[in-house]
């Protein structure tokens, strides 16, 4: 009872703002056209985000905490008489790989000289002060443990003083004039290929996807626009209502742009991922303005303007207030500093802000210029030009052309039997109510349907069980760039080799005391698990440590036994940190690097590494750490991505349980839940068969999912479970001839505008496209097969209207019509009881 009367004061407090303004739409159609255009002018304060560690590494990240602690015991000199390396931190660099199309060996004497020319050439750049840092071998080919036959391809890396700003910018302009040169000496050299990379690549290859994905976007708007207008035109010149398709994108737009001024007036900075937030205000705003438009339709034509779109608004507006409130809870939650990585709380905000403005702008701007369309239908007035429909006598004497562009049905035209099928004339209406709805409930369809549907599920668990966390940062740059190309070339040539990892043995001890040797030793026969750690063991199972050395010996046997490690083990470089007391050496700190051996799968096996030897060191007696720094964008990476995910679904459970009291029935929160969870479960699953890894912009799309669901789903199962005294079937058809037309409407225009999106050399707008594609094709399969075919067969009952047999309460009408000489129209009435 209490859901009932809530129900009933909500709906007539959106009645009562319909009415509102319907009476003041001048005011409400041009304040938020005034608001978005002053906060547009904002865009001269337009910002990018430079920094990709800020917006993709975890913010709350132990492996940040470990890069301060390594930064701290060991400064890196970046002085020019200094050699160093990323081995700690990557900092400013330049790096080539230069490779042939033939896979000649590249330490032949052809290829060698022309690799010395192209270092002549890079060591010749003036700008700034570069420290080259040898070459690094792939492809290789050996004839003994010590001796390389032949080398496919070789990599020079050269890095660069950053030390304060001035030197950050003299480097970074450095790195622009090493790849133009790098590019200039291929123009010139067409039997090698070159690949080069700089620390900067990544960030700019981030940012080009803004750039190459402009003119489909505007490809994709033209062609929304396009199927709007259509989607809301009739044959009939007064009811066509093709200004409101094109005003309903304008109302996105208009909310679009309101945000987009906000977020620079607050300091805020674009980055590539915000190119989803337009296809998130696509679907539930461009949805909304069809549901309205489809209430409009619902109302009488004899009725003034103000009580239709009271009418409207009482119909319409709770179902959207209530999805609304849904992306605002879920998205809210992604923003929120729960959430780890800064590119997904950064878009998360961003688009709560953006859905805000979109419901006031669609209560407002749209609302008034459905009562504008109002007024110049109530006066017969042409949808496009505006101009009178002169009556059908007129017409008669035009043109056939001219008769097809005013082609309208006039009040005194329609009898009562004929005034409800007045919008019938609609391409989709006509198409749901007279063959559609039949036939998907027809009985020999069904089975097809739930047979489709145990398909799908197979299928969604095929992919479900493979599901993949990516956090290969190439997933989210242009596809034709720097990045894409280096990154394939270093798989190719040196995938077989670990990142240089560290060990960092961070307390003072006594490495010359017997029992603390055996603690060390103790600590190595952890990696025995590890099997790139065999080769380390079984070195240190020859040293000679067991006898206890001298306090002040122990420091050269100790660097000098690193620097003889196997060649499987690649013990570059062992640096003690000793410091002065009483006149004695005592080792504060000690580290040591290993390049591990490794399969194709590198990145799962660098991630299980490091959780193994982060759980050693919590159980060793040695104080150590391990570090590189790509752990910064992998350490907890998986728990990173799904956290905004499993908080958006936590809320969006907890606000369909609240809502469940606002509701007339609580059974239709049941339904969206059941409704939901089959939709994510298949787009899940689908998204991994169709090799999309679950990351940032996917983790996003499928938080948006779920409320993309809710929208389409959640006026179907009310307009079915509210029902009574009819068949379920015949309920289902209503909710379909209701609904339907909003849904298959936006849906069209949302898939339009999505198509160019696919073309986009980009792996992030990739990434987009597949996922909104997949959450657009399942949602659209539950609404328009899945839901009608179930809801025929399960809970909620219906009870089924009884026909009243009995002859005798039966009436008999039956009309004659009389037509004398002068033309005067007579009927006579005999009624039989």
């Amino acid at each position: 009872m209490l859901r009932q009367v809530l129900h009933r004061g909500l709906r007539t407090s959106f009645s009562r703002l319909g009415h509102f303004i319907a009476s003041h739409p001048v005011f409400f159609a041009s304040a938020p056209v005034l608001i978005s255009i002053l906060l547009g002018a904002s865009f001269s304060r337009y910002q990018i985000e430079e920094s990709v560690e800020y917006l993709l590494a975890p913010k709350h990240s132990l492996a940040k905490i470990e890069r301060n602690l390594v930064n701290s015991l060991f400064p890196v000199n970046r002085s020019k008489h200094r050699l160093y390396s990323d081995l700690q931190t990557p900092g400013r660099y330049g790096r080539v790989i230069i490779t042939s199309f033939r896979k000649a060996n590249m330490l032949d004497q052809h290829h060698t000289d022309l690799i010395l020319k192209l270092h002549s050439a890079v060591t010749r750049i003036q700008d700034g002060r570069e420290v080259y840092n040898g070459h690094q071998l792939g492809g290789v080919t050996v004839h003994s443990k010590d001796r390389v036959k032949s080398a496919e391809a070789i990599q020079l890396t050269y890095y660069l003083q950053a030390i304060n700003s001035l030197n950050d910018m003299v480097a970074e302009k450095w790195e622009s004039i090493f790849c133009d040169t790098v590019e200039l000496f291929q123009k010139s050299n067409r039997k090698v290929k070159m690949y080069p990379f700089t620390s900067s690549s990544l960030r700019e290859d981030f940012q080009k996807t803004s750039r190459v994905s402009e003119r489909y976007l505007t490809t994709g708007l033209v062609l929304v626009v396009t199927l709007a207008i259509l989607c809301c035109s009739m044959q009939d010149c007064v009811r066509s209502k093709p200004w409101l398709g094109l005003l309903g994108l304008l109302t996105v737009s208009l909310a679009t742009l309101t945000a987009a001024g906000i977020i620079n007036l607050t300091g805020g900075k674009y980055n590539s991922t915000f190119l989803g937030i337009p296809f998130i205000m696509l679907g539930h705003g461009l949805y909304g303005t069809f549901e309205m438009l489809s209430s409009w339709r619902k109302t009488r034509e004899d009725q003034h303007v103000k009580e239709r779109t009271a009418a409207v608004f009482a119909d319409s507006m709770l179902s959207f207030s209530l999805t609304t409130a849904m992306y605002l809870v879920t998205f809210g939650i992604g923003a929120s500093p729960f959430t780890n990585i800064e590119a997904a709380r950064i878009f998360c905000c961003n688009s709560c802000i953006a859905i805000f403005f979109n419901y006031l702008y669609v209560l407002s701007f749209y609302g008034s210029s459905l009562v504008f369309t109002g007024y110049i239908e109530n006066n017969y007035q042409h949808s496009i030009f505006c101009r009178k429909v002169p009556k059908p006598e007129v017409l008669q004497e035009k043109p056939a052309w001219y008769r097809f562009l005013l082609t309208a049905k006039f009040s005194e035209d329609t009898t009562d039997s004929e005034e409800t099928n007045t919008y019938e004339s609609h391409l989709l209406v006509c198409f749901l109510k007279r063959y559609y709805c039949d036939w998907i409930t027809n009985t020999y369809v069904k089975p097809f349907v739930v047979l489709f549907y145990l398909i799908y599920i197979s299928f969604a668990l095929m992919g479900y069980l493979q599901v993949n966390e990516g956090s290969d940062l190439s997933n989210i740059v242009a596809t034709a760039t720097r990045t894409i190309e280096y990154t394939t070339a270093q798989q190719k040539y040196f995938s077989n080799y670990s990142p240089v990892i560290g060990f960092y043995i961070y307390e003072s001890i006594e490495y010359w005391n017997t029992s603390v040797q055996e603690d060390v030793l103790e600590y190595t026969k952890g990696f025995v698990r590890i099997s790139w750690f065999e080769s380390y063991l079984n070195y240190l199972r020859k040293l000679n440590i067991s006898t206890g050395l001298p306090k002040k010996n122990f420091t050269d046997m100790l660097r000098n036994s690193f620097l003889k490690a196997p060649q499987y083990a690649h013990f570059s470089e062992d640096i003690i940190f000793s410091k002065k007391y009483n006149n004695e050496v005592d080792v504060v700190a000690s580290r040591m690097f290993l390049v591990a051996k490794t399969m194709e799968t590198k990145r799962e096996e660098l991630y299980d590494l490091l959780e193994t030897l982060r759980k050693l060191s919590l159980t060793s007696k040695v104080k150590f750490i391990v570090f590189n720094p790509s752990f910064v964008y992998m350490d907890r990476y998986a728990s990173s991505v799904g956290a905004p995910l499993q908080n958006s679904c936590i809320s969006a459970l907890f606000l369909l349980f609240f809502s469940a009291f606002l509701v007339a029935d609580s059974l239709i929160n049941v339904w969206l839940t059941l409704t939901v969870a089959s939709v994510e479960f298949g787009v899940i699953g689908f998204m991994t068969l169709w090799k999309v890894e679950l990351d940032c912009i996917s983790v996003l799309c499928l938080i948006y999912g779920i409320n993309y669901t809710i929208d389409n789903c959640a006026p179907l199962l009310s307009t079915f479970i509210l029902g009574k005294d009819f068949t379920r079937t015949k309920w289902v058809k209503n909710a379909l001839e209701v609904h339907g037309v909003a849904i298959l409407q936006s849906y069209l225009c949302y898939i339009v505008g999505l198509i160019p999106l696919a073309a986009v050399p980009s792996n992030l707008t990739r990434t987009l496209f597949r996922c909104l594609f997949l959450i657009a094709l399942v949602t659209f399969f539950h609404c328009f097969a899945i839901l009608p075919v179930i809801l025929t067969f399960v809970p909620p009952s219906k009870k089924k209207r009884k026909e009243k047999k009995n002859p005798e309460n039966r009436e008999e009408i039956e009309c004659v019509e009389m037509v004398d000489m002068d033309s005067t129209r007579v009927v006579d009435q005999i009624t039989t009881v």
